[in-house]
Order: structure tokens, then C-alpha cells, then sequence
């Protein structure tokens, strides 16, 4: 996600409290957000991925994905 869209998101919600927003205006907020959160998602994914458990004996472990609770 670049800057100007999270500028943009920012922009979209100071207006929407102040003056409210088009239908175009609300249906780009809305999927500006969903691209936001699935940016969200993936970075957290990602960090994921390469974090290791170390137990008691200083073994390393991988974390082992779960399926999504949905």
C-alpha cells in the first residue's frame, strides 16, 4: 500500500466527519480499507513466517500455519 493511498483513506475520513461523503466517495473508502487490512494481513503473515520457538533446551522451532478460524 503506498503513502498516497493511506493519504487518501485519512483524507476520506476527515471528510466523512465533517461534511459526509458521496457514494463514490464511500464506495472507494470501503476498498481502499479492504486493501489496507489485506496489506495488513500479509505483512503480519510474512513476520510470521520466519519466526522461530526456542524451548527449554534451545531447540529452534518453525510456527506451523494454522487454518483460518472462518
Amino acid at each position: 500500500m503506498t503513502k498516497e493511498q493511506i493519504d487518501r483513506i485519512n483524507q476520506l475520513a476527515r471528510k466523512a466527519k465533517q461534511s459526509g461523503l458521496s457514494v463514490e466517495e464511500k464506495e472507494e473508502q470501503q476498498a481502499l480499507r479492504a486493501q489496507y487490512i489485506q496489506s495488513i494481513r500479509a505483512d503480519l503473515r510474512q513476520t510470521l513466517d520466519h519466526v522461530s520457538i526456542v524451548d527449554e533446551t534451545g531447540a529452534q522451532q518453525k510456527l506451523k500455519r494454522r487454518k483460518p478460524l472462518n
